[in-house]
């Protein structure tokens, strides 16, 4: 059973022009993975090779908003997508960042950071790499690798979850 995380009836929020439910009608092709709460793909204006967003499909605003549902399933799928990640890009590191400020519909940027990356522009200092690092085709080159470590990753969790309970 679910939960909401706030007490009280649920505020009415304006969705209206919100860039990150617009994302449910993302092509395909930019897409990693979709399930009833989650989702995670390439986003217009952040195409830069191995970033991706992954967002809580509901409106919900910054991370106070999520409900019980999806806060349990929040880090297996923050796990399984930058590990994802990493295994598709070679990426020495993985970022997972929230901020909500720009965005406040709850989502994580998840960031590969190259060796190449100077130690300057590491850490939250990347979002910077943003002005110089798009390159639409090359960020969606990588999406059916991500996709595929992503699908990889994400059954054997499942299998495992499987396995621990009828143990």
């Amino acid at each position: 059973m679910s939960t909401q995380a706030t007490t009280g009836p649920a505020p009415s929020i304006d969705v209206t022009g919100c860039l990150i439910c617009s994302l449910d009608e993302a092509p395909a092709d930019a897409r990693v993975f979709s399930d009833p709460l989650w989702a995670a793909e390439v986003v217009p204006g952040y195409e830069v090779p191995g970033w991706f967003f992954l967002r809580a499909r509901r409106h919900a605003e910054l991370i106070s908003g999520l409900d019980d549902d999806e806060l349990h399933t929040l880090a297996p799928r923050a796990q399984d997508l930058t590990e994802a990640v990493r295994e598709a890009t070679g990426a020495e590191a993985v970022y997972f960042m929230s901020f909500g400020e720009s965005y406040r519909h709850y989502h994580a940027l998840i960031t590969a950071r190259g060796a190449d990356v100077l130690p300057t522009s590491r850490g939250g200092f990347i979002v910077g790499a943003l002005a110089d690092g798009k390159d639409r085709d090359a960020a969606l080159a990588l999406v059916p690798t991500v996709r595929r470590a992503y699908a990889r990753l994400a059954a054997a969790r499942e299998q495992r979850t499987k396995t621990a309970a009828s143990a």
